[in-house]
C-alpha cells in the first residue's frame, strides 16, 4: 500500500470547498428568516385583500322593490349586518367566519314598489322573489370579492416585493385565505338566526312594534300583508309633496308656518321646505312631538332644520326628551321654549312651556291631566309677569289643549298641537286657541289606522304693527296612500263669538284680551 506524502496531504485539505466550513456570523444575520419573510408574506396577503374589497368589492344589487349594496368586511366574529338608514342596523349569526356579510338598504325604487301597488297578486312570490335576488346577489359578491381579493393582494405584493413571483404567490395565497372563509361560512352557516336578530339605533324598539319574531315566521301571511302596505304606503306618502298649491301672500304681513307632532315622519321636511320657500315663510313654530322616542339615535333626523333657512320656535312635547332639546339648542336658528321665557323672533314675541311629561319613558308615571294644568298654570303665570314689566307676549306655544287653556286671557293667540288634528276656538276670556294637526301624517303609527291620518299645517298671517292673527290658511294634504291636497282660508273674525261671521277684512286687528285671568 503506498503511502501519500504528508505534503500532498495537506495540499489536498487546503482545496476542501468553502460550503464545508461554518459561514461568519454577519452573513448569517443579512439573510433574513424564513418565518419574518412568511409573516411579511401574510401582513402583504391581509391588507392587499382588504384594499381590494374595499375599493372593488361592493355589488348593487336588487332585493324585491329595494336597491341594495352588498359587500364583505374582514370580521373576528364573522356575521351579518343589514343597515337599513336612518333606522338603524339588524345584525345576525349567520356564520362564523373571518368575513362579514354588509347588507346596505340604499333606497325604495319606486317603479317596483309601483307595480306591487297595481298588481297584488306579486305579493305572494316576494319571499321567492327576494330568495332568488339574494341569491344571486351573493353569487356575484362571491366572484367580484374573488376578483378585488387577488387583485389587491398581487398589486400590493408588486409594489412591495417588485418581483413577478412574489407577487403571484400573495395574490394565489389570498384567493386560498377567500377559499378558506368561504368554506368555513359554508360549514357554520346558520338559517335560524333570522329569528334571534340585534336591533340597534332607532330599531331598538322594533322587536315591541311588530311582535315576538317567532310569531313573524308562523303567521308570514299576515306578516306580508303588512310589508306589502307598508311599501305601497312610503312609496306614495313622497308622491303627496308634488301636490302643493302655489300662493303668494301679502308681502306687509308676518307669515309663521304652525307645525306639530311630525313623530318621525322623513317626508316633513320635504313638506315645510316647500310651504316656507311658496309661502315666503318668516319662522317656523313647532308645538311639539317632533321625535317618537325621544332617543339621542333620533337626533340626526332633526339636521335638516338647519337647512330651511328661517327661524324655527319649538317645544317639547310628551314624545321629545331633554336631550332631543338639548340638541336643538345648540342649533343657530332654532329657539327654544320653555318654563315661560319668551323671545322676540321675526318681530313677534313669543313664549312658551315644555310639555311636564316624557310618555315614551316607562319609568316615570305619568302626571296626567294635572300634570298638563300645573305647567299651563306657570306659563300663564309667566305671561303676566310680562305684560306687567311692558313686554307683552303675542304668541305662547304649548304641547297639550290642557296645558294652553291655562294661558285663556294673558295672550292674544296660543298654539298647540298633541291630539293629531286641527281646530280652533276661542276661549272664555277672549284668547284664540289654534290647534295643529300631525304634520307627519301621525307618523310612524299611520300604518296601524284603517284610514290615514292627513298631513296638517298652517300658515298664520300676522299685522306688522299690531302683531295681532288676521287669518290663516289651513292646509290638508292626504295621509298615507293619498294624494289629495286642500287649502282653506279662515279670518281671525269668523269663529269670535259677536263676530263679523267672516265678513271682515282679514287686516283688522283682533281686540285684545281682557287682563283678568281666568
Amino acid at each position: 500500500m503506498a503511502r501519500v506524502p504528508v505534503a500532498a496531504l495537506n495540499h489536498m485539505l487546503n482545496r476542501t470547498p468553502n460550503r464545508t466550513r461554518p459561514l461568519p456570523a454577519l452573513e448569517l444575520a443579512a439573510r433574513p428568516r424564513p418565518w419574518l419573510r412568511a409573516l411579511g408574506l401574510t401582513a402583504v396577503v391581509l391588507v392587499g385583500a382588504w384594499l381590494g374589497l374595499l375599493i372593488v368589492g361592493n355589488v348593487r344589487a336588487p332585493v324585491g322593490p329595494m336597491d341594495t349594496t352588498m359587500a364583505l368586511r374582514p370580521s373576528v366574529t364573522g356575521g351579518t349586518k343589514i343597515n337599513i338608514s336612518p333606522l338603524g342596523a339588524l345584525s345576525l349569526d349567520s356564520h362564523v367566519a373571518p368575513v362579514r356579510l354588509d347588507v346596505n338598504i340604499d333606497q325604495l325604487d319606486p317603479e317596483r314598489s309601483q307595480a306591487l301597488v297595481d298588481h297584488p297578486e306579486r305579493i305572494s312570490g316576494l319571499q321567492d322573489e327576494v330568495a332568488r335576488d339574494v341569491e344571486h346577489g351573493t353569487l356575484d359578491l362571491a366572484v367580484r370579492s374573488c376578483v378585488a381579493v387577488v387583485s389587491g393582494a398581487t398589486a400590493l405584493g408588486l409594489a412591495v416585493y417588485r418581483r413577478p413571483r412574489r407577487a403571484l404567490a400573495a395574490g394565489g395565497l389570498a384567493l386560498a385565505l377567500l377559499a378558506a372563509s368561504g368554506a368555513s361560512a359554508y360549514a357554520t352557516w346558520n338559517p335560524k338566526s333570522v329569528l334571534e336578530p340585534r336591533f340597534s339605533g332607532l330599531l331598538s324598539s322594533a322587536p315591541s312594534v311588530v311582535g315576538n319574531a317567532r310569531s313573524i315566521v308562523t303567521e308570514f301571511d299576515v306578516y306580508q300583508h303588512e310589508l306589502a302596505r307598508l311599501v305601497t304606503n312610503v312609496t306614495k306618502l313622497y308622491d303627496v309633496t308634488s301636490t302643493l298649491p302655489a300662493y303668494r301672500p301679502d308681502p306687509s304681513t308676518i307669515r309663521v308656518l304652525h307645525v306639530s307632532d311630525i313623530h318621525l315622519n322623513p317626508a316633513s321636511w320635504k313638506i315645510i321646505g316647500s310651504l316656507v320657500d311658496q309661502y315666503k315663510v318668516d319662522v317656523v313654530v313647532d308645538s311639539g312631538d317632533t321625535m317618537d322616542h325621544g332617543t339621542a339615535a333620533e337626533n340626526g333626523f332633526l339636521d335638516p332644520i338647519r337647512d330651511l333657512g328661517v327661524p324655527y320656535v319649538w317645544v317639547r312635547g310628551n314624545h321629545d326628551s331633554r336631550t332631543t332639546q338639548r340638541y336643538l339648542e345648540r342649533m343657530k336658528n332654532v329657539h327654544v321654549l320653555d318654563e315661560g321665557r319668551a323671545q322676540t323672533v321675526a318681530g313677534l314675541r313669543f313664549a312658551g312651556t315644555g310639555d311636564p311629561q316624557f310618555t315614551p319613558d316607562r319609568s316615570v308615571a305619568p302626571g296626567g291631566d294635572a300634570a298638563e294644568q300645573l305647567a299651563g298654570d306657570r306659563l300663564a303665570s309667566a305671561l303676566r309677569d310680562q305684560r306687567t314689566a311692558g313686554t307683552p307676549v303675542d304668541v305662547a306655544v304649548a304641547h297639550e289643549p290642557s296645558a294652553a287653556r291655562e294661558t285663556d286671557g294673558t295672550v292674544p293667540l296660543v298654539l298647540c298641537g298633541h291630539l293629531h288634528h286641527e281646530g280652533t276656538e276661542v276661549l272664555p276670556y277672549g284668547t284664540r286657541l289654534r290647534m295643529e294637526g300631525s304634520t307627519g301624517g301621525s307618523g310612524l303609527r299611520a300604518v296601524e289606522r284603517k284610514y290615514p291620518a292627513p298631513i296638517e299645517a298652517s300658515i298664520l298671517y300676522f299685522d306688522r304693527d299690531s302683531r295681532r292673527l288676521q287669518a290663516w290658511d289651513a292646509i290638508q294634504l292626504g295621509g298615507l296612500g293619498l294624494t289629495t291636497a286642500e287649502v282653506s282660508r279662515h279670518l281671525a273674525d269668523e269663529n269670535r263669538p259677536g263676530g263679523a261671521g267672516g265678513t271682515g277684512s282679514s287686516h283688522s286687528p283682533s281686540p285684545t284680551p281682557p287682563a283678568t285671568s281666568p
